[in-house]
């Protein structure tokens, strides 16, 4: 499985990645749920309480994952794709256990930090995908992971929210086995994408941080507003884990189980779009033009979420919501176009650096609002204010990616 893969195996390989991500990403769907309502329950109760401390172990998550990201990638371009893949599965399986065990509120915390500080195996499939499709058909095999996200977030807030009725230590336990089980089909299945000719030749500590990762960004003509747009979106993006399942229990007084069909219905809509859309948009009016038609589409669906008095309104916002769908195969299309093979893991990593920003700029930007809005709801009457303010970043990013989402120009080779 350490032999790079070759000729028509490449496309193979896809669907090896596919099943690898889709486990990855169903074990963090159970979780979705069920977490804040673990933590409240070790909370004491209290709704406001339980924001402060997701506000806490979100932003710790986030800073592991900022200084730790480009050394995963950058690893990753020296020592093959499936080395980290499997490291970062072995983390987030850790971190389930720390979860299914924790006895109080500081062992969830301390299993964050391990998570935040190994969490790269969607980045780095990022990175296995650019490494096994040509630049013409990259924003589909990107397509194909939004697909494995749907499927997972299909499933998993589901399954997390059934389970929660049994034992509300079951779904943890459920996640574990979930990642042992990937972990284990990665070791012997998956094979490396990046044969040892298209690596770095060696590990440079300089480039292994997030200043490195910045200037990779800046050598490379366009990639930094792209990742500016990549910026925009995934911090409007963590208005869903940080509040979503605390503000629609609280609005519209879902049950967990509530709240994990809906996720559900959610997932299938991002499947539909990422099967039947993708593909037929990116051909039509390019990369370019899916990745402004999902940032208008998350825009708009996150005004419905936060603005919609019922809970029959809210539903009606999915399927607009879904078109976002289309953001991530444009936008890492146009920016895996922009660098050369053996930087493609730099190039995620220094995404997940931004992504650790977002993590940790992200739940007080909304959490705290949020918080605040619950305390005075009597007075206020928006306890959909963060969501606005995830609609407010989404047009930003809009608007950047207008301006600076241009066709790719060749990549130069940089100097060893």
């Amino acid at each position: 499985m350490n032999q790079p893969i070759s000729g028509n195996r490449r496309q193979a390989a896809l669907g090896f990645i596919f099943v690898t991500a889709t486990m990855d990403v169903l074990s963090l769907g159970v979780m979705i749920p069920v977490l804040p309502n673990l933590v409240k329950m070790l909370g004491g109760g209290d709704t406001a309480a339980a924001a402060d401390w997701v506000v806490l172990f979100a932003t710790t998550w986030g800073v592991m994952q900022f200084f730790c990201s480009p050394i995963l990638g950058l690893m990753s371009d020296r020592f093959g794709r499936r080395p980290v893949i499997l490291t970062s599965i072995f983390g987030l399986g850790v971190d389930f256990l720390f979860m299914a065990f924790a006895p109080n509120l500081w062992w969830l915390f301390v299993g964050r930090i391990f998570n935040g500080m190994t969490a790269a195996s969607f980045s780095t499939a990022s990175a296995y995908v650019a490494d096994v499709t040509t630049p013409e058909n990259r924003a589909k095999g990107f397509g194909l992971m939004g697909a494995a996200f749907g499927v997972g977030f299909t499933f998993g807030p589901a399954l997390g929210g059934w389970l929660w009725q049994f034992d509300h230590r079951a779904p943890f336990l459920v996640c574990a086995a979930l990642a042992l089980c990937n972990w284990l089909y990665g070791f012997f299945v998956l094979p490396e994408s990046l044969p040892p000719e298209r690596r770095q030749p060696r590990f440079d500590w300089k480039k292994a941080n997030p200043v490195g990762s910045l200037h990779l960004l800046q050598r490379h003509p366009g990639l930094l507003g792209l990742a500016g747009v990549g910026f925009l979106f995934q911090l409007a993006h963590n208005v869903l884990p940080s509040v979503f399942v605390l503000y629609m229990g609280f609005r519209y007084g879902w049950s967990p189980a509530t709240i994990g069909l809906t996720l559900m219905a959610s997932g299938v809509s991002g499947i539909i779009v990422q099967a039947l859309v993708v593909g037929r948009v990116v051909k039509a009016v390019g990369e370019r033009g899916a990745l402004l038609i999902g940032l208008f589409s998350g825009f708009a669906g996150f005004m419905i979420y936060a603005l919609a008095p019922t809970g029959f309104l809210y539903l009606c916002g999915l399927p607009l919501f879904a078109l976002s769908g289309l953001i991530q195969p444009g936008l890492q299309g146009l920016m895996t176009r922009r660098v050369l093979p053996n930087e493609q893991g730099q190039l995620q990593g220094a995404n997940s650096a931004m992504m650790g920003i977002a993590s940790i700029v992200g739940p007080p930007l909304f959490l705290l609002p949020f918080a605040f809005a619950v305390r005075h709801d009597a007075a206020l009457h928006l306890p959909g204010l963060p969501v606005l303010i995830a609609a407010a970043l989404m047009l930003a990013a809009t608007a950047l990616a207008y301006a600076k989402a241009r066709p790719a120009p060749a990549p130069e080779p940089q100097a060893a």
